[in-house]
């Protein structure tokens, strides 16, 4: 593991992959760790360059006070590429990541590429967690242990049959969560950050080529912010995983790991 430091904020990430390859960064969404990306990281480090690194307030990076910003975020993702010497990098980012690498995008000339996953550009013809969602996430049903509370918030970003036919996976995912997830505190901090963000009116300035992958059965993202994205964005392919979850990089990572190395083969 090495460290990168932004402003005081100390920034844990690990490098993967041939040295004289093209790079790829992969950022993480709201409350995860570096682990979300051990199925994509695992093969895309076959051929490139591939850095994984924990969001500030996450796993092995430090937690300053908050509230946080998109902003700031974004720059954590600089202050990681200038520690490795990346002078340009494809971006992967789902979820709060997806929102971190379009604010990156905006503020910094070295994205070669963004793939954005389950994400949205925020603001006011975005479409909101619904309701639904947002209270089985927040409002937990007392007696709970931690681990029966992470089980029970990660529910709505998973299809019930592949939770149902994948009982060790999601106890090993509850075991990565309860080592390197966001505090409480420094998760509302990511929260507010999401909830400030609206890059809706300036995505036709970013033109680098884009992949948006989206589910369409996104319980947390729907779908239609992936459409929304693909629209405004001057280079973008949309790819819709009928039936695919938020976590879609989780449940199908074969499709997805597929389709992002083809993308990336071809920028």
């Amino acid at each position: 593991m090495q460290t990168a430091h932004n402003d005081g904020v100390a920034l844990a990430y690990e490098r993967d992959g041939p040295a004289d390859a093209e790079t790829v960064v992969f950022v993480e969404g709201i409350g995860y760790g570096r682990w979300m990306w051990r199925w994509q990281r695992r093969a895309v480090a076959e051929s490139y360059d591939t850095i994984v690194w924990d969001n500030r307030g996450t796993g092995d990076s430090s937690v300053p006070e908050g509230p946080y910003t998109m902003a700031g975020m974004a720059s954590d993702l600089a202050a990681v590429l200038d520690d490795a010497g990346v002078e340009t990098a494809h971006v992967v980012g789902a979820s709060m990541g997806g929102m971190i690498s379009l604010q990156f995008a905006l503020d910094d000339d070295r994205a070669e590429s963004l793939t954005l996953m389950c994400t949205s550009p925020g603001g006011p013809d975005a479409v909101p967690i619904p309701e639904a969602t947002r209270e089985h996430m927040y409002d937990v049903p007392d007696g709970l242990d931690e681990r029966e509370e992470r089980r029970y918030k990660m529910a709505p970003a998973m299809t019930d049959a592949f939770a149902e036919a994948n009982p060790d996976l999601v106890e090993r995912i509850v075991d990565w969560r309860l080592d390197s997830d966001a505090s409480d505190q420094a998760r509302l901090w990511q929260g507010a950050a999401v909830e400030a963000f609206d890059v809706g009116d300036r995505l036709d300035g970013i033109r680098v080529p884009a992949l948006v992958v989206h589910g369409t059965a996104d319980r947390v993202v729907p779908v239609e912010n992936g459409r929304l994205l693909a629209d405004g964005l001057p280079a973008a392919e949309l790819v819709t995983l009928a039936g695919a979850p938020h976590l879609l990089f989780v449940e199908r990572h074969e499709t997805v790991t597929d389709r992002l190395l083809e993308f990336l083969d071809d920028v």
